[in-house]
């Protein structure tokens, strides 16, 4: 089972994430979606296409930009479509 916390609150909960070029990604079921909030910031991979952004709220704290998520990845990336990775001290084990 992948866990990912922050701010000591389970933010997702998986035993079938997906794991790309080391990050966890979590099937959009298994994360507590009322700690995510959706952020104007996109990115663009290579060879994914255009990464979307959450901020995690927890307990009156923001983490900015914290998730991310393909919602139409490429053809190469489709395992990861709506799935959730973490960063900036999300800690995923």
């Amino acid at each position: 089972m992948v866990i990912a916390t922050w701010n000591e609150t389970v933010i997702a909960k998986s035993d079938k994430t997906v794991v790309v070029e080391g990050n966890h990604y979590f099937p959009p079921e298994s994360v507590n979606s009322q700690y995510l909030t959706r952020s104007a910031t996109t990115s663009r991979c290579p060879w994914k296409g255009l990464a979307n952004y959450c901020s995690l709220i927890v307990d009156g704290k923001t983490n900015e930009d914290a998730a991310w998520y393909y919602a139409d990845p490429s053809d190469a990336a489709a395992a990861i479509k709506g799935y959730i990775a973490f960063w900036k001290g999300v800690d995923v084990r």
